[in-house]
């Protein structure tokens, strides 16, 4: 018996320490699994999360964000204090004496636990910040006993090979928190619109209270468990000795204010422009670089002209509208339940923040009440509103329509059907000021600045013009405005272009038919210079890559964009030069190292002392397209286009300022391109469609005003002076207007005499008497004209266009 005893206990000693060995040969296994899974920690010492690029204008407003995550990396020593106390308290207030893994708080939460499974909360993890750190880098989000352990190792070797600093800014930048941010800089932006050393105790408390859940704790659906979360982080502020009692009380008294949802930027009328320059930067340095590198973009974007050009542009555009008439309501209702929610979906533009979605309650001629879809008040709509409406389609009980508060009554709104562009360059340099691509970016994002390709009809002319100075022709040339036709029209006809006034009044001066946008006259000149000439030329100045050498090309039958057809204007006041425009200024990657910069000139001499020495000189921008003298030529030429022609309405602005209307077949596109001498301004109005815009609207119908508009604030900031006068031009005075002259060009004008027209057919006996005694007398033949038998009919002044039409 006692045998088998010693051989049952030898057999389970064998067995246990067999069973020892095959678990340890398990854990040995494991761990070596465990251990070749895990990423290298050491890796965390050069890492950086993905960060957004930011983009500023040109005045270091944010105007936009480009990335793929929301974030803001800032260093440890830029984040304060009561942020770094506020995530302890709240995370792990034993983060700077622990080794990475609290035992006595991963107690405590083993101990919460028993609690929260009986209550069905939910469970605790316990977890460190240096945990969370190697999770949320390192690891999955995968609930499981080996994602803790390799948490636990990972969070020891964090702790071997950074400092408790640079494992807390990895924390604190890295961690999501919702509101689309990721690290507590961009979440106290989007929060609270603020920068970090802004907040106070209790809104960097707020933040500490996200981490757990930022779904659960939103300040907008869950206000109540926000403001809760909060003040349980203030309590633990108290605690840990970060704030006192009396701070505690004041904190938790002040309410929970959140912006109402995340934004980009405070200033949002940039859209277009940011879309554009989010477009060429892509195109420049690649999606991953600039989604995640978080570079500083810095554009050339003015904020004030932007706000200047997106106003004037809605406005022209929804005078437009009106004088076209009401379309009509967007939808109907009969006020049953549920009528509000359905108002509300409308879209409405952004842009047009006091519009209000409202239904038409009682009509009564021109009185009519509406009802607010968003609280019930109600109203009258303005009577000459009303009158508008019924004039053209008569408001019904239920139409569904926006309005907009007016001296206690209401205006009726609707948003236009056309649209339109406007861009401002800097004609020196190719800064682009603004650009505004439509009516609402929200409604569409198409920009018609740089995308849309239109036909430019007489903004056009000043191209044939200025080819024609570049020959023999100067501002004073003649050229005849007579009806002209030529082979080659449509179904085998006759192509006979006319004026838009449909008549003719013969010769005129090259500065006349421009003023007074003459097509026959432009047609002649194009003929006479030579349409290779003139495409040539325009493709130069780089109006476009396309254009044909036909002869409908010289009266705007090719196509362009408004952002190259301003472009090209730009050289008419810089002397003659081509820019390229653009709109990305200067571009840092994270470190602050420059990567890009639009300006290429080197300057020697910028950057030594100041000893009295002259200060030193930058090339000019740009190429020379065409001469000096000819930019000149044509920008005076340009400003009479202001002063005497077809875009007379914007004369208000004063002198130096130049411009050129133009209007296209059917009026199915209005333009003005206007300048000073610091700034081009191009205005484009047309349906996407392309249909027609109405018969009379123009190029100074529409654009016109929208270009006063603009302008009046941009000359507040850049006031319009003189066009720089060529050094070797010659000046004359031609029919009470300065003319510059191309040296030996002025000559022909003078050396001209008035030739002695010899009569013939049936004169006046008188005169012909009269004649032979000045001449018997030696006296030079009179000019006066003989008394007519009948009195001439009366002179007809000849109609000033009021756009090209071609």
């Amino acid at each position: 018996m006692v045998k088998i005893a010693e051989r049952w206990f030898v057999m389970a000693g064998v067995g246990l320490l067999a069973a020892i060995a095959l678990a340890g040969m398990i854990v040995a296994i494991y761990a070596a699994w465990l251990f070749h899974a895990l990423p290298d920690a050491s890796d965390l010492a050069d890492y950086r999360p993905a960060t957004a690029t930011r983009v500023y204008a040109s005045d270091g407003t944010l105007i936009g964000e480009f990335s793929d995550e929301r974030r803001i990396y800032v260093s440890y020593e830029q984040i304060p204090e009561p942020v770094v106390q506020a995530f302890l308290a709240a995370e792990d207030r034993n983060f700077f004496s622990h080794g990475g893994v609290d035992v006595s708080g991963l107690g405590r939460a083993m101990f919460k636990n028993v609690f929260n499974a009986a209550t069905g909360r939910r469970l605790e993890g316990g977890s460190t910040i240096t945990q969370q750190v190697a999770k949320n880098v390192l690891l999955t989000n995968e609930t499981s006993i080996n994602r803790k352990v390799k948490e636990a190792i990972l969070a020891n070797r964090l702790e071997a090979t950074l400092t408790k600093p640079q494992i807390l800014e990895l924390y604190l930048n890295e961690i999501f928190l919702g509101y689309r941010s990721y690290g507590v800089a961009a979440a106290a932006y989007n929060y609270f619109g603020k920068s970090l050393d802004q907040l106070s105790s209790d809104e960097a408390a707020f933040l500490a209270a996200l981490p757990k859940g930022p779904n659960n704790y939103h300040p907008k659906r869950h206000p109540g468990a926000a403001k809760g979360r909060r003040d349980w982080v203030l309590g633990e502020m108290e605690q840990s000795g970060f704030i006192t009692r009396e701070e505690l009380a004041a904190a938790r008294a002040r309410p929970l204010v959140t912006q109402d949802a995340p934004r980009r930027a405070q200033y949002s009328d940039a859209d277009f422009f940011v879309e554009e320059a989010r477009r060429r930067a892509h195109a420049q340095f690649g999606d991953e670089e600039i989604n995640r590198g978080g570079y500083y973009l810095r554009t050339t974007l003015d904020p004030e002209l932007q706000s200047a050009a997106r106003n004037a542009l809605m406005k022209g555009l929804e005078n437009y509208d009106r004088r076209h008439g009401w379309r009509g309501p967007w939808g109907t209702t009969d006020f049953a339940e549920g009528w509000q929610e359905k108002a509300l979906d409308q879209t409405r533009p952004p842009e047009r923040r006091a519009w209000r979605a409202a239904a038409v309650e009682s009509v009564s001629g021109n009185a009519v009440r509406v009802r607010l879809a968003a609280d019930g008040s109600t109203g009258t709509l303005l009577s000459a509103d009303a009158a508008w409406a019924n004039a053209n389609r008569p408001l019904k009980r239920g139409d569904m329509i926006f309005v907009e508060p007016s001296g206690g009554q209401f205006a009726l709104k609707q948003v236009p059907a056309v649209n339109g562009a406007l861009v401002a360059i800097e004609p020196h340099s190719g800064r682009v000021l603004a650009m505004v691509g439509g009516y609402s970016y929200a409604l569409s994002s198409f920009n018609r600045a740089t995308q849309a390709e239109r036909q430019p009809g007489s903004a056009f002319k000043p191209f044939v013009y200025a080819a024609a100075l570049e020959g023999d022709y100067t501002p004073a040339s003649i050229v005849l405005d007579a009806p002209i036709s030529f082979a080659g029209g449509p179904n085998g006809t006759r192509w006979s272009p006319e004026n838009y006034s449909r008549e003719y009044y013969g010769p005129q001066s090259l500065r006349r038919g421009l003023e007074l946008s003459r097509n026959v006259m432009t047609v002649r000149l194009a003929q006479a210079v030579g349409m290779q000439n003139i495409v040539d030329l325009s493709k130069k100045m780089g109006v476009s890559d396309t254009l044909q050498p036909n002869l409908s090309v010289s009266l705007g039958a090719g196509e362009t964009t408004p952002y190259r057809l301003t472009a090209a204007y730009a050289a008419f006041v810089n002397g003659g030069r081509k820019i390229d425009p653009y709109l990305i200024e200067v571009v840092q990657d994270r470190n602050g190292e420059t990567i890009f910069r639009a300006d290429e000139r080197r300057c020697r001499d910028c950057s030594r002392p100041f000893s009295g020495q002259e200060s030193p000189r930058l090339e000019p921008r740009g190429t020379q397209v065409i001469d000096p003298i000819t930019a000149y030529q044509m920008s005076s030429m340009l400003e009479g286009v202001v002063q005497r022609g077809t875009a007379a309405s914007a004369r208000g602005l004063g002198r130096w300022v130049g411009g050129k209307t133009g209007t296209t077949n059917e009026y199915r596109s209005a333009w003005f391109v206007g300048f000073s001498s610091d700034i081009v301004v191009g205005v484009f109005i047309g349906f996407d469609d392309n249909r027609p815009l109405g018969s009379g609207e123009t190029g100074a119908t529409g654009p016109v005003p929208v270009f006063n508009d603009f302008m009046q604030v941009a000359l507040k900031k850049r006031p319009a002076r003189p066009f720089v006068r060529p050094r070797n031009a010659v000046f004359r005075t031609v029919n009470g207007i300065e003319e510059a002259f191309r040296p030996g060009t002025e000559r022909r004008r003078e050396e001209e005499q008035p030739r002695r027209e010899v009569p013939t057919g049936p004169q006046n006996y008188n005169e012909v008497l009269r004649r032979e005694q000045e001449e018997a007398a030696g006296q030079p033949p009179s000019t006066a004209e003989p008394p007519p038998v009948t009195p001439p009919p009366a002179k007809k002044e000849p109609a000033e266009d009021l756009s090209g039409l071609y």
